[in-house]
């Protein structure tokens, strides 16, 4: 991930280890200064150099936190913008998986990878990389320094060094484990709170916000002890570096101590060799935050390599186009069921739509109708025969052209945060405004226009809070018409219109038809006596079809017996 994420990035990356060079030049030199300063103190020369030497000290000092500044602003600046690559890829990918998929993963869960493991990945993205070769040199600068002061204060701090990185290691192999099922019930949590926020009218008018409690209740008893494993491990690596650092100054003290005794230390070189001691601990440190980091990272980015590594069932097609204008719908031979193994929903179907006709399907609750629509939209693939548009097998066409080609309508309608426009258009900058404005006043809803504040630009509640049911319903028919499909379903779309709302987008339905192919999932009557051929589904097979006058003209057809007791009692 690094390579894809980070190493684009060399601007940003090149000004950050440019910053950090520079910030470990000064934290090397300051100290230097202060010796020479200890030891010419000492002496009876001139006060001169000591003022030349605090300036110079002050001075570096001021530079130095400039260049911190600097340091952490490019390193947030790498972060946010590694990590939000990897959020919109994660989105596109979630967006690209099948329904099967998203079946099994409430929105909760996804939102927790696509946003909590990636806000993990932040500081992992933003400086692990350079800090942790930035502090490796640091580090090194030091040991290296003090080697030159002595070889036995240098043996020692070194084998101080290399004792804590083993084990800082250690623990944090430990804690790895944790952390990784620490952040996979954060997001079983998640998912259950948003799947329950979602459904709240739900669980309120069944009177199962109990339930709902006493589920997360159990959901947080299950976190509590892998979260306390989790900061036991954390106060398991702190502590240890205490008790690293506190050993490493004793043993700078010993060494000082005895190198004093013998005469090879000056006062100024024994506090630079304290100075470096305590210097040693922040990189040290550093390192063990970024471990810190690195093993909330691997837990991260183990989810989210699975999440990316979750290929769809549903593929692109080589790309077959769909011609222009009405399609004519094949079923041939069609099964399909949702588990591999389990019962077909639909069984054996085969029939043809011609172009430029209304298909009225039918059938009880559970018989495959609304499966039939979400094969035509290819959210799933039959296991046997095929679906043809025109000619063309629909597994052979790109699939944004086929939900291009092929548009739905049903009774719930989704109304997004933003503009009229964007509702609209969905975010496709190809519709023009004079677009928008003609389909607007086609379906009735120019008054409604008018009334918006801001116009296109008045901005939507999300789920269409601020609109009518009859409002939004009509909003979803201005999509399709300036989508312009070639295919329409209608799952009854029509069916939460009071009757005023429901005459006045009659026309525009007559308008949207005339020049379309359409199937019309129906439960009233009203609905399929627009339609030019009838099809009867009962457990996923076909038990009648043909032109719809002719199966209400024969008094032995299914169809008929539902006119005349009344297909709402029929289908109940």
């Amino acid at each position: 991930m690094l390579e894809k994420y980070v190493f684009p990035q060399r601007k940003l990356l090149g000004a950050l280890a440019v910053l950090l060079t520079a910030s470990i030049v000064l934290q090397l030199v300051n100290p230097q200064i202060i010796r020479y300063f200890i030891d010419t103190a000492q002496g009876e020369g001139s006060l001169k150099a000591l003022y030349y030497a605090a300036a110079v000290f002050i001075g570096f000092s001021l530079v130095q936190q400039l260049v911190s500044v600097w340091a952490a602003y490019y390193s947030e600046n790498l972060g946010w913008t590694t990590t939000n690559l990897l959020r919109a890829d994660l989105v596109r990918h979630c967006l690209s998986l099948d329904m099967s998929f998203h079946k099994k993963h409430t929105s909760g869960t996804l939102i927790e990878r696509v946003d909590g493991d990636v806000n993990s990945l932040a500081n992992f993205f933003s400086s692990f990389i350079i800090h942790l070769l930035g502090n490796l040199i640091l580090m090194l600068g030091i040991l290296l320094l003090l080697f030159r002061e002595n070889i036995w204060i240098g043996v020692v701090m070194t084998l101080f060094v290399i004792g804590a990185g083993f084990v800082l290691q250690w623990i944090r192999k430990i804690n790895v484990p944790v952390w990784k099922k620490w952040r996979a019930q954060n997001a079983e949590l998640y998912g259950f709170i948003g799947e329950h926020l979602e459904g709240t009218e739900d669980t309120r008018a069944n009177g199962a916000a109990g339930y709902v409690l006493n589920r997360f209740y159990e959901l947080s008893r299950r976190m509590l002890p892998v979260r306390i494993r989790a900061f036991l491990g954390f106060g398991m690596m702190w502590s240890t570096t205490i008790v690293v650092f506190a050993l490493g100054n004793a043993a700078a003290f010993v060494v000082c101590a005895w190198l004093w005794k013998r005469g090879e230390l000056t006062l100024g070189s024994i506090y630079l060799v304290f100075y470096y001691t305590e210097l040693l601990a922040k990189p040290i440190e550093k390192i063990r935050s970024q471990l810190e980091d690195l093993q909330k990272a691997d837990a991260s980015l183990i989810r989210v390599r699975e999440l990316l590594a979750t290929k769809p069932r549903i593929s692109d097609g080589p790309g077959a186009p769909l011609p222009a204008g009405p399609l004519s719908v094949r079923f041939d031979r069609l099964t399909f069921a949702y588990e591999e193994d389990g019962e077909p929903t639909l069984h054996g179907l085969d029939f043809t739509l011609k172009p430029g006709r209304t298909l009225g399907l039918l059938g009880r609750t559970g018989s495959g109708k609304s499966t039939l629509a979400r094969l035509l939209l290819r959210f799933y693939d039959p296991q046997e025969g095929a679906i043809e548009l025109s000619g063309v097998d629909i597994r052979r066409c790109k699939l944004h052209e086929l939900r291009g080609g092929v548009a739905m309508v049903t009774q719930n309608i989704e109304i997004m945060e933003g503009t009229v426009r964007d509702n609209l258009s969905l975010f496709d900058e190809r519709i023009q405004d004079e677009d928008i404005l003609a389909v607007l006043k086609e379906i009735g809803l120019e008054e409604w226009f008018r009334s918006l504040p801001d116009g296109l630009d008045t901005v939507l509640s999300s789920g269409g809070g601020s609109l009518s049911a009859g409002e939004a319903q009509l909003l979803a028919f201005a999509r399709v018409f300036l989508s312009d499909p070639g295919l329409v379903i209608l799952d009854e779309a029509s069916s939460r219109l009071d009757p005023l709302t429901e005459h006045r987008i009659e026309a525009a339905i007559s308008r949207l038809l005339e020049e379309r192919t359409c199937i019309m999932i129906a439960h009233r009557l009203a609905t399929v006596q627009r339609a030019d051929e009838i099809v009867i589904l009962e457990r996923g097979r076909i038990i009648e079809h043909g032109p719809r006058e002719r199966l209400a003209a024969d008094p032995d057809s299914r169809f008929s017996r539902m006119l005349a007791v009344g297909l709402e009692e029929v289908l109940a």
